[in-house]
């Protein structure tokens, strides 16, 4: 069957996109989507709410020190960008005014597009942002396209293979229906309109997906025709926060989200800073709205499998060579870097060892892991292969640090130069090597660094507050309330974990929190690692703490014996990521080193104290990802002069 031309049709106060087989209404100048039609469906977005809340561009930005505003972006200015019989393409555009009036002043000029092509089964959005000279301060927290689905018809989300289910009503979520928790995002549904959901706890960042692992995402109508709505991102180089950096994909609503900046499990370390008059421009997008059918119900699950299908060919497309915007760079205007990464870690092995599965990119951040709040430049990932080997394509030209980080390893790399990348290049790094920090030998480590708490123990749900997708689930530590699990588990003392005696996977609580203790109040928790040592060598010993995630903490690490004198450690008010409220098992990863005397040490059984000291607090803590201690530098030396003896 041939293709048929797209088609644009003005209506006065809006614009309609067809290609006969979807057709998209956009209000004008403003740059809703307010329609859907596709497969027989008149309306996919959900005709009960208002146009400006269908289908939508928001953000979430605040003056330097100043509380955080929310701005619906809307165009002032609609231009027809493209039109051919193969593509056509829409921009609603508001520039940036400081005459203009009213109070919500965003220093930012916004142009939103919209392309559909001919034959193509869905659409691609995409913004630009620019900061022309002479803008204000400000800073910028979140920002977001939404689609708000038809609530009769769109029951069924998924976002990965095991995470697919029927999700509650926007209804259920109300006073009378669903009982708002202490997280208020967290309901418990005790009359949802859904029976088989009585009992359940909905919350919206129980979907979260890291970028490294998401790409897909969506919902499938429960009745005829049955229809699949689909997110997809072709690339995750305009996220902020890197391939770790977690994202809200669908909640109830039913709502279906494309974030590409946000602060969710970072905080404030990831806000974008502008300072006056600073200048800037990127290009969100394009990701692509897939749309699917099928006439047979038994077959609704096919919907996922094509949807997953389509987003291989949308990633292999990119970069796209449709998008009219000159700011979007084409394939022959961007460049490439290929090389190879090793790690050097002589009390491994004494030879180097490839970086299998290591993930490596260029980011604009210049300090090691500091691509983690990297949030106003563009950023390209890869895995390297078993041999340690990557090529990172389709790189916007610019002058990048690369950064890195090896399963297995702690820290982060940072190659010592700067790689520039030009139109067309594609420069050899040849072999690379990265040190992670060393002093001695292990003398024990708990966990294994992966810059997650996932190999530590996860309690099972309390029965009260369980959602039935995580029961038994690799992620069971999405579910609902397991910060108070800490406290059923130790009622009276805090945990106590003996080197050599102890499994981290069954006896190391996921996270470090407050116990919950008689009137419900928060006391501050102290862990105690047990270990024994033959003998104590004169020198100083040094301790590796990789951490995950933190909220709200004040982290102390004694010595044998919990005073002054013994204090090695002291980190207050670390973290602000809110992982442990955000049922998620890492955030912002960071690594501390620090000092232990021999003197602090005796030859036998010792006790190192990790201090949760921030009580009251129900919702703070530390997730561990993995504590080494090493035996002093000087034991090395020693143990080669006995050798040659």
């Amino acid at each position: 069957m041939a293709k048929k031309p797209v088609k644009l049709i003005n209506e006065g106060s809006s614009v309609i996109l067809d290609n006969g087989l979807v057709r998209l209404t956009v209000s004008k100048p403003q740059g809703y989507v307010t329609s859907i039609k596709y497969g027989g469906m008149d309306n996919l977005l959900d005709r009960e709410l208002s146009e400006s809340s269908r289908g939508y561009w928001d953000i979430n930005w605040s003056l330097p020190g100043g509380q955080d505003r929310y701005k619906l972006l809307s165009g002032a200015e609609y231009s027809l960008i493209h039109m051919s019989n193969d593509s056509l393409e829409v921009s609603f555009k508001s520039s940036y005014n400081p005459s203009s009036p009213g109070g919500n002043k965003l220093p930012l000029t916004v142009d939103i597009r919209y392309v559909l092509r001919s034959g193509v089964s869905g659409f691609h959005c995409y913004s630009i942002y620019e900061r022309p000279p002479g803008c204000p301060a400000f800073d910028l927290a979140q920002t977001r396209m939404v689609f708000k689905l038809r609530r009769d018809r769109f029951h069924y989300m998924a976002i990965t293979d095991e995470k697919q289910r029927v999700m509650p009503m926007p209804e259920d979520l109300l006073p009378g229906r669903g009982k708002q928790l202490i997280v208020p995002e967290s309901v418990l549904l005790v009359n949802p309109i859904n029976p088989d959901l009585k009992g359940e706890v909905d919350d919206k960042y129980q979907y979260s997906m890291d970028n490294k692992d998401g790409g897909v995402h969506g919902w499938i109508s429960s009745r005829s025709p049955i229809i699949g709505f689909w997110v997809i991102f072709p690339s995750h180089e305009f996220r902020n926060g890197g391939p770790t950096k977690q994202n809200l994909t669908v909640h109830t609503g039913p709502a279906c989200l494309a974030m590409f900046h946000g602060t969710h499990y970072i905080g404030d370390d990831i806000l974008a800073h502008f300072k006056e008059g600073e200048t800037w421009r990127k290009v969100f997008g394009p990701f692509f709205v897939y749309l699917n059918s099928t006439p047979d119900a038994s077959n609704a699950h096919n919907l996922w499998v094509d949807a997953k299908k389509q987003r291989l060919l949308e990633e292999a497309a990119w970069p796209y060579d449709f998008v009219s915007s000159p700011y979007y760079l084409t394939v022959k205007e961007r460049g490439s870097a290929t090389g190879r990464l090793f790690v050097q870690d002589r009390f491994i092995s004494t030879t180097l060892i490839p970086a299998k599965n290591a993930y490596i990119g260029l980011s604009s951040a210049r300090t090691e892991g500091a691509w983690q709040t990297e949030s106003k430049d563009y950023q390209f990932w890869v895995q390297t292969d078993s041999n340690g080997d990557f090529t990172i394509k389709n790189v916007v030209p610019g002058v990048y640090g690369l950064h890195g980080w090896v399963p297995g390893f702690i820290g982060d790399y940072l190659d010592k130069a700067l790689i520039t990348i030009s139109t067309g290049s594609q420069p050899e790094l040849g072999n690379l090597t990265y040190v992670p920090l060393r002093d001695g030998p292990t003398l024990w480590e708990i966990g294994f660094p992966d810059r997650t708490a996932t190999g530590f123990f996860v309690p099972d749900v309390n029965p009260m507050y369980v959602n039935r997708l995580f029961v038994n689930s690799p992620e069971k530590y999405r579910q609902y309330g397991l910060w108070d699990r800490y406290a059923d588990i130790h009622p009276e003392s805090d945990q106590v974990f003996t080197i050599g005696v102890n499994d981290s996977k069954k006896d190391w609580f996921f996270a470090h929190v407050d116990r919950r203790g008689p009137n419900n109040k928060y006391l501050p928790t102290t862990w105690t690692i047990k270990f024994n040592l033959a003998s104590v060598i004169s020198g100083i010993y040094k301790v590796r703490l990789a951490i995950a995630s933190a909220t709200r903490s004040d982290l102390k690490v004694y010595v044998n014996y919990i005073d002054d004198g013994h204090l090695a450690f002291e980190e207050m008010n670390l973290g602000m990521d809110n992982t442990v409220c955000r049922h998620g098992i890492h955030g912002l990863y960071q690594l501390f080193s620090f000092d232990v005397s021999s003197v602090l040490l005796i030859k036998g059984d010792n006790s190192m104290f990790l201090t949760q000291a921030r009580g009251g607090d129900a919702l703070c803590g530390v997730l561990y990802d993995y504590i080494r201690l090493e035996a002093p530098a000087s034991s090395v030396k020693s143990k080669w002069l006995e050798e040659q003896r």
